[in-house]
């Protein structure tokens, strides 16, 4: 996390005074984004240079589905299964991956791969069900969608 020191520094500028809690959130995402997720090293960091309570980055991290505090897959296949996504199919689907990838919601395949993840919400109730895959929404994803969705990728 240190090297990225710099970076935070040029965002701090923005905030007011005070408002160092704002700048969790926007932190913890561009560490994800250099690590590929969270961890305590980067917790104790935050805390140290931000000078907020643990407590709080912990919150942070526990709220947001989309802060990882390890490692995921190659691919990591999220499913909502919030109330319009699971009307439309998708407990199907996750148990359909979840047997295709030899997995449970939450764990990675063995080659390291797959992660599957059930999500509470994506926010795309009209294309539901929906999914990501790392960072890209597939819409109405049917479970005749998943041999094509997998063979992508590699």
């Amino acid at each position: 996390m240190k090297h990225l020191i710099p970076e935070f520094e040029q965002l701090r500028k923005r905030f007011p005074a005070g408002f160092e809690s704002s700048l969790l959130l926007p932190c913890l995402r561009r560490i994800q984004e250099d690590r590929g997720y969270v961890a305590d090293e980067d917790i104790d960091g935050l805390v140290a240079w931000l000078g907020v309570p643990r407590i709080q980055v912990e919150e942070v991290l526990s709220f947001y589905g989309q802060l990882r505090r390890k490692p995921a897959g190659r691919w990591n296949l999220q499913v909502c299964h919030n109330v319009s996504c699971s009307m439309h199919g998708a407990e199907r689907l996750i148990d359909n991956l979840s047997e295709r990838l030899g997995v449970t919601p939450g764990q990675t395949t063995t080659d390291g791969r797959f992660t599957l993840t059930r999500v509470e919400c994506l926010g795309s109730c009209g294309t539901a069900p929906v999914m990501m895959v790392n960072d890209q929404y597939r819409e109405n994803v049917r479970e005749g969608d998943l041999d094509s969705l997998l063979g992508e990728l590699k």
